[in-house]
Protein backbone atom coordinates (compact mmCIF):
# COMPACT_ATOMS: atom_id res chain seq x y z
CA UNK A 1 0.00 0.00 0.00
CA UNK A 2 1.55 3.31 -1.04
CA UNK A 3 0.66 6.46 1.02
CA UNK A 4 1.18 8.88 -1.57
CA UNK A 5 -1.74 11.04 0.18
CA UNK A 6 -1.79 14.51 0.94
CA UNK A 7 -4.82 16.81 2.37
CA UNK A 8 -5.26 18.16 -1.09
CA UNK A 9 -7.03 14.70 -1.87
CA UNK A 10 -9.37 14.56 0.82
CA UNK A 11 -13.27 15.64 0.25
CA UNK A 12 -14.38 17.66 3.09
CA UNK A 13 -17.74 17.51 2.88
CA UNK A 14 -17.62 13.83 2.97
CA UNK A 15 -15.90 14.12 5.69
CA UNK A 16 -18.23 15.72 7.93
CA UNK A 17 -21.11 14.05 6.36
CA UNK A 18 -19.51 10.38 7.34
CA UNK A 19 -18.31 12.01 10.86
CA UNK A 20 -22.22 13.01 11.09
CA UNK A 21 -23.36 9.63 10.04
CA UNK A 22 -21.12 7.82 12.64
CA UNK A 23 -22.43 10.05 15.39
CA UNK A 24 -25.81 8.88 14.71
CA UNK A 25 -24.83 5.60 14.44
CA UNK A 26 -23.29 5.94 18.10
CA UNK A 27 -26.36 8.19 19.19
CA UNK A 28 -28.74 4.86 17.97
CA UNK A 29 -26.29 2.08 19.36
CA UNK A 30 -26.09 3.65 23.11
CA UNK A 31 -29.14 4.76 23.44
CA UNK A 32 -31.81 2.85 25.62
CA UNK A 33 -33.52 0.93 22.40
CA UNK A 34 -30.44 -0.95 21.28
CA UNK A 35 -27.52 -1.14 24.15
CA UNK A 36 -26.95 2.18 26.66
CA UNK A 37 -28.81 0.35 29.39
CA UNK A 38 -26.49 -2.69 29.25
CA UNK A 39 -23.41 -0.80 28.33
CA UNK A 40 -24.50 1.92 31.20
CA UNK A 41 -24.55 -1.44 33.48
CA UNK A 42 -21.12 -2.85 31.89
CA UNK A 43 -18.53 0.51 33.02
CA UNK A 44 -20.61 1.14 36.48
CA UNK A 45 -22.31 4.47 35.08
CA UNK A 46 -25.58 5.21 36.84
CA UNK A 47 -28.32 7.44 35.47
CA UNK A 48 -27.70 10.55 38.22
CA UNK A 49 -23.98 10.42 36.96
CA UNK A 50 -25.31 10.27 33.18
CA UNK A 51 -27.68 13.39 33.81
CA UNK A 52 -24.93 15.09 35.42
CA UNK A 53 -22.26 14.60 32.82
CA UNK A 54 -20.85 17.18 30.27
CA UNK A 55 -22.53 16.56 27.60
CA UNK A 56 -21.48 19.86 25.28
CA UNK A 57 -17.81 18.61 26.30
CA UNK A 58 -18.75 14.59 25.62
CA UNK A 59 -20.68 15.16 22.54
CA UNK A 60 -18.24 17.86 21.26
CA UNK A 61 -15.00 16.08 21.50
CA UNK A 62 -15.97 12.76 20.24
CA UNK A 63 -17.29 15.09 16.80
CA UNK A 64 -14.30 16.50 16.67
CA UNK A 65 -12.73 12.92 16.90
CA UNK A 66 -15.09 11.40 14.57
CA UNK A 67 -13.86 14.36 12.11
CA UNK A 68 -9.85 13.02 12.66
CA UNK A 69 -11.32 9.76 12.07
CA UNK A 70 -12.86 10.30 9.00
CA UNK A 71 -10.00 12.52 7.65
CA UNK A 72 -7.33 9.37 8.49
CA UNK A 73 -9.97 7.00 6.63
CA UNK A 74 -10.66 9.31 3.47
CA UNK A 75 -6.79 9.47 3.41
CA UNK A 76 -6.14 5.65 3.65
CA UNK A 77 -9.20 5.14 0.73
CA UNK A 78 -7.45 7.42 -1.45
CA UNK A 79 -9.04 9.54 -4.47
CA UNK A 80 -10.16 6.41 -6.47
CA UNK A 81 -12.58 4.91 -4.52
CA UNK A 82 -15.78 2.74 -4.59
CA UNK A 83 -18.57 2.12 -2.15
CA UNK A 84 -16.94 -1.44 -1.96
CA UNK A 85 -13.52 0.16 -1.27
CA UNK A 86 -14.78 2.14 1.00
CA UNK A 87 -16.91 -0.39 3.23
CA UNK A 88 -13.97 -3.02 3.04
CA UNK A 89 -11.58 -0.41 4.57
CA UNK A 90 -14.22 0.62 7.40
CA UNK A 91 -14.40 -2.92 8.18
CA UNK A 92 -10.52 -3.81 7.91
CA UNK A 93 -9.59 -0.79 10.24
CA UNK A 94 -12.16 -1.50 12.53
CA UNK A 95 -11.96 -5.37 13.17
CA UNK A 96 -8.32 -5.62 12.59
CA UNK A 97 -6.62 -2.67 14.72
CA UNK A 98 -9.55 -1.10 16.69
CA UNK A 99 -11.54 -4.09 18.08
CA UNK A 100 -8.57 -5.99 18.55
CA UNK A 101 -6.57 -3.26 20.38
CA UNK A 102 -9.99 -2.91 22.71
CA UNK A 103 -9.67 -6.53 23.58
CA UNK A 104 -6.08 -6.68 24.35
CA UNK A 105 -6.83 -3.83 26.54
CA UNK A 106 -10.02 -5.32 28.01
CA UNK A 107 -8.23 -8.43 28.82
CA UNK A 108 -5.83 -6.54 31.07
CA UNK A 109 -8.34 -4.30 32.41
CA UNK A 110 -10.47 -7.28 32.80
CA UNK A 111 -13.86 -5.96 31.16
CA UNK A 112 -16.40 -8.57 30.31
CA UNK A 113 -16.99 -10.02 26.94
CA UNK A 114 -20.17 -8.09 26.63
CA UNK A 115 -18.57 -4.96 27.08
CA UNK A 116 -15.94 -5.93 24.64
CA UNK A 117 -18.63 -6.73 22.15
CA UNK A 118 -20.80 -3.61 22.46
CA UNK A 119 -17.94 -1.61 21.98
CA UNK A 120 -16.16 -3.75 19.26
CA UNK A 121 -19.37 -3.79 17.42
CA UNK A 122 -20.12 -0.03 17.61
CA UNK A 123 -16.87 0.67 15.58
CA UNK A 124 -17.33 -2.31 13.51
CA UNK A 125 -20.47 -0.47 12.48
CA UNK A 126 -19.20 3.09 12.90
CA UNK A 127 -16.16 2.90 10.73
CA UNK A 128 -18.08 0.43 7.55
CA UNK A 129 -20.64 2.94 7.62
CA UNK A 130 -18.10 5.76 7.40
CA UNK A 131 -16.05 3.65 5.07
CA UNK A 132 -18.60 3.60 2.80
CA UNK A 133 -20.09 7.02 2.59
CA UNK A 134 -16.29 8.01 2.16
CA UNK A 135 -15.80 5.45 -0.50
CA UNK A 136 -19.25 6.02 -2.71
CA UNK A 137 -18.30 10.32 -2.58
Amino acid sequence: MAFDFSFSDVNWLSVIVSALAAFAVGSLWYSPLMVGKRWQKEVGLSDESMKNANMGMIFGGAFVLNVIGAIALELLIGPESTAFKGLHAGLFVAVFWIATSYGITYLFTRKTLTLFLIDAGYYIIFYSVMGLILGAW
